[in-house]
């Protein structure tokens, strides 16, 4: 998932230097919100195995 937030944020860098500005703004967006959810699956993946009670 980091993999497609790092190309959509690539292609929101190219596409700003090439005068898109919608495209780049569309895929600026996109990034930001795939990052956040990999953000947010780490963080869960971090907490959630310790929470659970051994046997």
């Amino acid at each position: 998932m980091l993999s497609w937030a790092l190309t959509f944020l690539i292609v929101a860098l190219v596409a700003g230097v090439l005068g898109f500005g919608g495209i780049a703004g569309a895929s600026a967006g996109i990034a930001k919100i795939l990052f956040f959810l990999f953000l947010v699956l780490f963080l869960v993946s971090l907490v959630l195995p310790n929470s659970r009670p051994t046997v």
